[in-house]
């Protein structure tokens, strides 16, 4: 595996397999990394006759009461599970070459970037696709691949790639969890024991509202109802951000039930915010 920690050489690196005739499938990760991310490498190997991965926490996606500082770190670990999957070239920046003195340009995807997570994080998705956009020209992915656990980024990265004309297949890949259905998260590591129990009530309300709509439940009211009732049996979540029905390409709340929904949660326990989701076809 190639690591390569200077931009300007992985793009000239990337840009010679381009010209070779081989694809490149791209996983862009803050480290930390677990079964959920390997899952998008192994598929991106699978498909690719590059395999890249990335390592950057990206530190203008954070606010500045968020956790930058104590994100979770375990490179060298990561390096050998990235090794270990046969990934060829691991791009490892430094923050002072992904953001040179002067650095001035955001960019800012409008509307999706305003809702669900959006609104309770301002600036967040500015930050996710300014380091993204980055990384799409400094890779030249053929693919990228990103978890469904992230619903929102992967809408906010769709929308930018098209307006912009970034020429690489935003592929989304189903979310990976616990044998008790927590998703799995990097930040899961912020919950203490009895926290790390009763976090899978996201997934239960999920469910819970899911097997509703399947069964016939057209109230995006009663679901919506039904999945914060769920959600505050558990006294160890300190506050619900959002739990309901939203259109999978607005993110707005649908007037009706039909067609693709999306059951999206966002809570908080104790210090830690949880997210989760999931797909329906009605």
């Amino acid at each position: 595996m190639e690591i390569i920690r200077i931009p300007r050489i992985a793009q000239d690196t990337c840009i010679k397999h381009l010209m070779k005739g081989r694809t490149i499938g791209f996983v862009p990760t803050m480290g930390a990394l677990h079964d959920g991310h390997m899952s998008l490498v192994k598929r991106c190997r699978s498909e690719n006759n590059v395999a890249a991965a990335s390592i950057f926490v990206n530190p203008i996606q954070f606010g500045p009461a968020e956790d930058l500082d104590k994100y979770p770190r375990s490179m060298d670990e990561d390096v050998n599970k990235l090794r270990s999957l046969d990934v060829d070239l691991l791009f490892l920046p430094d923050n002072s070459l992904m953001y040179v003195k002067g650095f001035a340009t955001h960019i800012q995807v409008e509307a999706v970037s305003e809702k669900l997570c959006g609104g309770f994080r301002p600036g967040h998705f500015s930050g996710v696709a300014t380091v993204v956009a980055k990384l799409f020209n400094i890779m030249s992915p053929t693919r990228t691949y990103f978890g469904q656990k992230d619903f929102q980024q992967t809408v906010v990265i769709k929308r930018m790639a098209k307006d912009l004309n970034f020429d690489t297949e935003i592929v989304v890949c189903p979310t990976i969890r616990e044998q008790d259905g927590l998703a799995m998260s990097s930040r899961n590591s912020y919950l203490d024991d009895s926290q790390r129990r009763a976090a899978p009530v996201l997934y239960r309300s999920l469910c819970l509202a899911s097997a509703a709509v399947l069964s016939g439940e057209r109230s995006v009211e009663k679901i919506r109802a039904a999945m914060n009732a769920e959600l505050s049996k558990e006294p160890l979540l300190t506050k619900i951000d959002y739990a309901s029905v939203y259109d999978p390409e607005t993110l707005e709340e649908p007037a009706e039930i039909g067609g693709d929904i999306l059951l999206a949660i966002a809570a908080r326990m104790g210090n830690t915010r949880l997210i989760d989701n999931v797909l329906v076809n009605v």
